[in-house]
């Protein structure tokens, strides 16, 4: 897909965004709409980035579950996270929403740190005050793409609590470990690594979950 077919297509699914949020807005009237909104259209540019007609259905239902996730993702998230950390995080999705249309890419987290002062100590701030999820359910082949909402960015989000996960991420098996460095600290896909570690892509999600859950409760004990 190029640029502006990739823009054609976040036009064309941007109404869907809207939808899925008023929805949820309806049953948690006490979510910010444009929150969920932004989380939405967050989650939008990366099904449409993530997705393979191998998964076996077509692009709109498979962005319509990555988009919903990340609109209930953000719903947790920001169930404790106070309204000024809340303004932050809202003006970097829309940021990011807006730089991905103009870059074709969507920019890392490091990216958008450098450009949003205060982003850093906001995301470690949503961080501390949302458990990670990793119960819910993946729509078709996102066992390879896991929405980074559903785990916020554990590794290098929380830049003041570096020392602490690291000592977590020396715990795992090693290769626990090469995971989860390959894909926060050196943003590999899931995808990538299967071919890399020789093992299969069902195996690397396995690995990847279960890593999360030894440092969830690593992190939560020592919290």
């Amino acid at each position: 897909m190029n640029g502006d077919e990739r823009e054609a297509r976040i036009r064309e699914l941007l109404p869907l965004v809207k939808q899925l949020a008023r929805r949820v807005h309806r049953m948690i009237p006490t979510a910010d709409l444009d929150d969920l909104i932004g989380d939405g259209s967050v989650g939008l540019i990366r099904a449409i980035d993530a997705f393979d007609p191998s998964f076996g259905v077509p692009p709109a239902a498979y962005a319509r579950k990555v988009v919903l996730g990340a609109i209930l993702n953000g719903v947790r998230r920001m169930d404790r996270v106070p309204e000024r950390t809340r303004r932050v995080l809202r003006t970097a999705d829309a940021a990011r929403f807006a730089l991905a249309q103009q870059l074709g890419v969507l920019p890392t987290h490091h990216e958008m740190e450098a450009r949003i002062p205060g982003l850093a100590q906001a995301r470690a701030s949503a961080l501390r005050a949302t458990p990670l999820s990793l119960d819910a359910s993946l729509p078709p082949g996102e066992h390879l793409e896991p929405d980074s909402a559903a785990d916020p960015q554990l590794v290098y989000e929380v830049r003041g609590e570096r020392a602490r996960v690291r000592a977590a991420i020396g715990g795992l098996s090693a290769r626990q470990r090469r995971v989860i460095v390959a894909y926060y600290f050196q943003e590999r896909s899931l995808r990538r690594l299967h071919a890399e570690m020789g093992i299969s892509p069902q195996r690397v999600s396995q690995l990847h979950l279960s890593a999360m859950r030894r440092l969830r409760a690593v992190l939560g004990e020592s919290a």
